[in-house]
């Protein structure tokens, strides 16, 4: 998931711990051993969040120069906090306005954050600043239905408030699974290779309860939550937790999840400055 100003406070904190490890990382190892086989020298992360990608990237690629960017100082520091080393450089940076030269980097890398984007701008940008040959790899959540945890979630909550129900789940992350789409914005922009497929992997921890608040404390669906009732968020973890258990048993949280993979390449003479 991508940085904007409504990750903060506690949802840094709240994400890190208990959304990484049941959404993110297992796609964050599955983007750095794509990138790994790239060989890229020098690598540009944007939208990094607390770190889950660029983590894996510094263990998949020992040799790799990382500049971790993200819009949120908040999610940024959590990142540094816990993913220091001397490859990688951390800075606040917009994806669809970066500070970096023309033909900077071979690799420019992005997990779950192209669906809180202008894409166009942020596409347009990873083209500027790749190298003749350069890559983009990035990945997006499939709709919904693909995804169980997500999906009761958004269930559970939006039946709380039938005349008003918050749809953050619905709308932002797991609405843009458009690969058709997605793909021609990519070519528009100057891409001349783009590639993408379905990557299937589970959701699992040991505990709903957990799951719940992090889901209804450490996303925007906090936010949306309290916009409708100041106090809402108590009886939103209950809902949630009551309808993983109800689907998933009382042994923890296992659900599927499926995401859509994008390689997007220059040709070797492209200096990625038109467009």
């Amino acid at each position: 998931m991508a940085s904007t100003p409504a990750f903060s406070g506690s949802i840094p904190e709240l994400y890190d711990q208990t959304l990484v490890p049941l959404w993110f990382a297992p796609y964050a190892v599955d983007l750095a051993t794509r990138a790994a086989a790239l060989a890229p020298r020098r690598v540009l992360e944007v939208a990094a969040g607390t770190g889950a990608l660029t983590r894996a990237l510094l263990e998949s690629m020992p040799s790799a120069q990382i500049e971790a960017t993200d819009l949120s100082p908040a999610m940024l520091a959590r990142a540094e906090a816990r993913g220091g080393s001397g490859r990688v450089r951390w800075s606040i940076a917009d994806a669809g306005q970066l500070p970096f030269p023309n033909a900077s980097f071979d690799l420019v890398a992005c997990q779950f954050a192209v669906m809180f984007l202008d894409q166009a701008a942020a596409f347009r940008e990873a083209r500027r600043v790749l190298r003749p040959g350069g890559t983009y790899l990035f990945n997006v959540w499939e709709e919904l239905d693909a995804n169980d945890v997500a999906r009761l979630a958004q269930e559970a909550i939006a039946a709380l408030y039938p005349d008003d129900p918050p749809r953050f789940f619905a709308r932002a992350p797991y609405g843009h699974a458009d690969p058709v789409s997605i793909a021609r914005q990519l070519r528009d922009v100057g891409f001349g290779r783009v590639q993408y497929e379905t990557v299937a992997a589970r959701s699992r921890h040991p505990s709903a309860h957990d799951v719940a608040v992090a889901i209804c404390e450490g996303t925007p669906m906090r936010h949306e939550i309290v916009a409708r009732d100041p106090s809402g968020l108590a009886e939103a973890i209950q809902a949630v937790e009551r309808a993983l258990e109800a689907a998933c048993g009382d042994a923890g949280v296992d659900g599927a999840q499926g995401a859509l993979v994008f390689e997007a390449s220059l040709q070797p003479a492209d200096d990625g400055s038109a467009a």
